[in-house]
């Protein structure tokens, strides 16, 4: 029984060392991947996937205002969540990101990059599996450890949580964007003497009340996030409701 017993144990070592050797290699090189792939999707099997856009500028001059999109409609509606990152910022988390069968998982906002780093977007589809898209992202430094304009301006305290939106027609038949800005530091906690104080929450309710996209936010959102989402659905009756870390809620008929 020893005998049997070491070999079975043998056999799944290389089993499950076999499995690991498969994985994919990083075609950005990172020297954080393997750590970030585990912190963010774990062990677990994962692709590459082309037909995950990340879209980022040819070079971010503002690191506290960096526009990217995240674009995985090339998988036709099968998408559970989405989990987005850089792997060379000091906090690496940016969103998740769960949009319903109403919603169209392509969304839009403002990152802080505190350096040039590889951005990614791990989306897992309702089959369990892992599709990985990715962006090298070339951008000056600093942008997570500079202080919010809100806190030496008063303005954002009278107005905070204050909202302006509005909604686009967009090309698919029947599709909406809205596009909206809320007043908010979205302080880091990377600055001396100024506590972590951003966006943690937003959900966007459809007419009927029902959750119809869903996103967790981390503090490398920019300063007075502005945030798109894409709808399969042009219908009124929309509502907003955001929460900050600090338990203040907002919310905002579009």
């Amino acid at each position: 029984m020893t005998g049997i017993y070491r070999l079975l144990t043998g056999l799944l070592a290389l089993f499950v060392f076999s499995a690991q050797a498969t994985q994919p290699d990083d075609p950005l090189e990172s020297v954080m991947w393997d750590y970030t792939r585990k912190i963010f999707i774990g062990n677990t099997d994962y692709r590459f996937d082309p037909n995950i856009r990340i879209e980022v500028p040819a070079f971010a001059e503002d690191p506290t205002q960096v526009p990217i999109t995240v674009d995985a409609r090339a998988l036709k509606g099968n998408i559970d969540h989405i989990v987005v990152w850089a792997d060379l910022n000091p906090i690496q988390h940016i969103f998740n990101y769960y949009p319903s069968e109403q919603a169209s998982p392509k969304v839009s906002l403002r990152i802080k990059v505190q350096q040039s780093t590889a951005i990614r977007a791990a989306v897992l589809t309702k089959d369990g599996n892992w599709h990985i898209g990715y962006a090298q992202l070339e951008a000056a430094g600093g942008g997570c450890t500079t202080p919010s304009m809100g806190n030496a301006d008063p303005y954002w305290q009278s107005h905070l949580g204050e909202v302006k939106a509005r909604r686009f027609n967009t090309e698919e038949e029947g599709g909406a964007r809205y596009k909206f800005r809320v007043i908010h530091p979205m302080d880091t906690g990377l600055v001396d003497a100024i506590p972590e104080f951003y966006l943690q929450q937003v959900e966007l309710k459809g007419p009927n009340g029902d959750t119809v996209v869903r996103m967790e936010l981390s503090p490398p959102v920019s300063e007075n996030p502005v945030i798109s989402f894409d709808l399969n659905d042009r219908r009124d009756g929309y509502q907003l409701w955001i929460r900050d870390n600090g338990g203040n809620e907002f919310s905002q008929a579009l």
